[in-house]
């Protein structure tokens, strides 16, 4: 056997398998070369050998596990003090322990995860994580820190065995297993309270699971078979249960699904009834499955954060009728509008909020210099208004005066309750929204113009009737522009407190962001109903839930004097993100990733184009290719192709996003390029090795190529390592500075 077999390679790739990527013609090829192959191979090796090869393989497997863990175990409670994004998941973690309910813009199960951790380690959810720097001091942060990291270790023998299993290779699995222990990237991400390593965890897992369940095809529903396909279901429901960009590894095990039932449909040996039973096999597992435990996490989610908190806001009325605390949980309010009752109005487009005055004006050249209208998510006291008839001073609520209920085509007029300014519109343009018209306060104690009068009108309703509370759906016509009242959902300006733009809209089309309903109501004079009758079923708070985060991500933006970056930055490692720290005397950790690695992997996603494009030209020409020759390409093709099409999908949509990114937004399409290249040049040095054959050397080029690339990995680790496990003193400019020459591009800042 040629060197560039490497103990079987070639054979092993080419032994009939059911596939995803050949017709049956194909196939039977296959097994001719296959058998014409193992005619020509020596004997199998003694039954002691074998055990001796599976005692090796079961070693390095323990070694690669055990190197991936001591590298992220290392110094993990370094630096004792919140380190960036622990601010936030730190403190969604507190608020599981406590049950305090709070939104946030990926699904919860991530979050509920690290909750888990604190308070199984003894955490008990009292620390603020007010911002980074803050101490921990007595407050026990390790079991969350320990958990994250417990997972990021896992990426590594996650890779080595999906590297092992396409190619059939340990030294391509050993060299992608280096490339991703010794990334200071993944290493600094791996160590902190973060959402990435429970991600990448899922990712990785569900990669693996696919792989080892396409390798069971020749023995379909057997035991290993249902087990790996079930493990590809739970990992996909748990990637997308983390964050939504899980959804890109489920498109990745989608398209794998459709390509083998493809096949398999092609397959004239099989009856339409096996192929039904591989199709609701997949249904079961790669669908229902998953769905099915997605939906319990929210189910968990819910029954677990049932105390009113900061997050009450971004949701309906209906829905917060159910947090505990929360003014609405078992309340009893009037159910009908009456004319003087105190009442808060909410928009009923997701994560809008209350309608919303304050004292402050709109500046200079904004409009006419009146009182500010906004829109706000929380609870406050100048979310309240009066209501009051058009034309009239008196008081409703004079018990002399009998109850009055406001009714659909009512004209009306909003008073604000803290500062006696009505809600008022004119022809002004609004601030943020070209051809809208400005909202104000307007008048003294309530005392204003005509620009003060509404109707009111109920969605589908005939005039005349009464207006239900939180039931009811209400837009608020101006009487004189004939515009609507609404929300763009637009930010303003730090002259607006960064609250949410109020226009009256001359576009009368019916859109949730003109449509509001009444949410508190006070009036002494009317009797109360009970809420619990309007408390929302669980697929409506599901659905809710899904459209308050969908847009809350739609809408993230950066931070002032924030680190942000662009899609094209992150393969070439253009520019890392602070974890903690600036100036010498601080305790500094900077996510960049091992330059070395990530130069690397983005020259061999070029040389897979180029070789790969070759190889597959040639075969399709039909070029007879030797044995060792044909079996090294098809694990490049298939083997390479399948993780190069992970790291296209876990990075390309990016470039479509319009939300804020994060150079940390790249790691998962950075797991698969390092397969990749472990694939790659493992592949492109055998090939090496066998063209030069008649070399008295040639058995070496293999082994040398392979060890030059292990050990200059590592030496960039040694390099670049107190990147991530912190350093205090000199910065990089400083010749005494442990960085001091490392700085090899101007857009590093460490």
């Amino acid at each position: 056997m040629s060197p560039a077999t490497g103990g079987g390679l070639a054979e092993s790739e080419l032994r009939p398998r059911r596939g995803r990527c050949g017709p049956q013609a194909a196939r039977a090829a296959g097994r001719d070369v296959a058998a014409e192959a193992a005619a020509r191979s020596p004997k199998r090796p003694a039954r002691g050998s074998r055990r001796f090869e599976a005692a090796g393989r079961w070693a390095l497997l323990a070694l690669v596990t055990l190197l991936s863990f001591a590298t992220r175990f290392h110094r993990l409670a370094e630096p004792p003090h919140i380190c960036w994004d622990e601010t936030h998941f730190g403190k969604m973690g507190s608020y599981y322990i406590n049950r305090t309910f709070f939104f946030d813009v990926h699904p919860p199960l991530g979050k509920m995860l690290i909750g888990l951790a604190g308070y199984l380690s003894g955490y008990d959810g009292t620390f603020l994580f007010q911002k980074p720097g803050d101490k921990y001091e007595h407050h026990s942060y390790m079991g969350m820190r320990g958990f994250c990291a417990f997972l990021g270790s896992w990426l590594v023998p996650f890779a080595y065995l999906t590297v092992l299993d396409l190619s059939k290779s340990l030294s391509a699995a050993l060299l992608t297993a280096a490339l991703l222990t010794f990334d200071t990237g993944c290493l600094t991400l791996s160590q902190y309270i973060l959402l990435d390593p429970i991600l990448m965890f899922f990712i990785m897992a569900a990669m693996l699971s696919m792989v080892k369940y396409n390798s069971c095809a020749n023995r379909p529903f057997s035991a290993p078979w249902w087990f790996w396909l079930s493990l590809t279901g739970v990992s996909l429901a748990g990637a997308l249960g983390v964050k939504f960009v899980g959804l890109f590894i489920i498109l990745q095990v989608g398209l794998n699904t459709i390509a083998d039932l493809w096949y398999l449909f092609g397959d004239l040996s099989l009856s339409l009834v096996t192929v039904g039973k591989h199709l609701t096999a997949r249904v079961l597992c790669l669908i229902v499955l998953p769905l099915a435990l997605y939906t319990a996490t929210f189910a968990v989610h819910f029954m677990v954060l049932s105390k009113s908190g900061p997050g009450d806001g971004f949701f309906s009325s209906a829905f917060q009728a159910r947090l505990s605390g929360n003014n609405l949980h078992n309340a009893s309010i009037p159910e009908h509008l009456a004319y003087g009752s105190v009442i808060t109005v909410k928009n009923l487009r997701m994560a809008i909020g209350y309608l919303h005055s304050h004292r402050h004006l709109y500046p200079e050249g904004i409009g006419a210099r009146q009182q500010q209208v906004t829109t706000y998510l929380h609870k406050d006291y100048n979310n309240l208004w009066i209501i009051k008839k058009h034309n009239t001073n008196s008081d409703p609520l004079d018990p002399s005066f009998p109850v009055e209920f406001v009714r659909h085509g009512d004209i009306i007029r909003l008073e604000h309750k803290e500062t006696s300014r009505n809600l008022h519109s004119h022809y002004h343009e609004a601030p943020l929204t070209r051809k809208h018209y400005q909202v104000t306060g307007y008048g003294i104690n309530g005392t204003g113009d005509s620009n003060d009068f509404w109707r009111i009108e109920v969605v589908n309703r005939k005039f005349g009737n009464r207006i239900k509370v939180l039931r009811s759906r209400i837009r608020l016509i101006h009487l004189v522009t004939g515009c609507v009242l609404g929300s763009s959902g637009k930010v303003l300006p730090k002259w607006g407190w960064e609250q949410l733009e109020v226009t009256c809209t001359p576009y009368l089309k019916e859109t949730l962001n003109s449509i509001w309903n009444v949410e508190d109501h006070i009036n002494p004079k009317l009797p109360n109903i009970s809420l619990n009758v309007l408390q929302p079923s669980f697929p409506e708070i599901l659905l809710e839930s899904h459209m308050v985060m969908i847009r809350g991500n739609s809408g993230l933006k950066p931070k002032d004097n924030e680190f942000t970056s662009k899609p094209w930055h992150w393969p070439i490692n253009y520019q890392g993100l602070r974890f903690s720290g600036i100036n010498d005397t601080d305790f500094r950790v900077y996510l960049l990733g091992n330059p070395v690695v990530w130069w690397l992997n983005l020259l061999s996603i070029a040389l897979y184009l180029l070789s790969g494009s070759i190889i597959a030209i040639a075969i399709q020409r039909g070029a007879q290719l030797p044995a060792e020759v044909a079996g090294l390409s098809q694990v490049l093709l298939r083997g390479g192709g399948q993780v190069l099409l992970g790291w296209t999908l876990h990075y390309f949509p990016f470039f479509l996003m319009g939300r804020v990114l994060y150079f940390h937004h790249y790691f998962p399409a950075m797991l698969f390029s390092s397969m990749l290249t472990g694939i790659l040049w493992d592949t492109l040095l055998r090939l090496c090795a066998w063209g030069l054959a008649s070399w008295p050397l040639a058995r070496g080029i293999h082994v040398v190529g392979i060890l030059s690339l292990l050990l200059g990995t590592a030496y960039s680790f040694y390099l670049f390592h107190p990147l991530a496990y912190g350093m205090v003193g000199p910065l990089a400019q400083d010749p005494q500075s442990p960085m001091a020459g490392l700085r090899w591009l101007d857009s590093w800042d460490f």
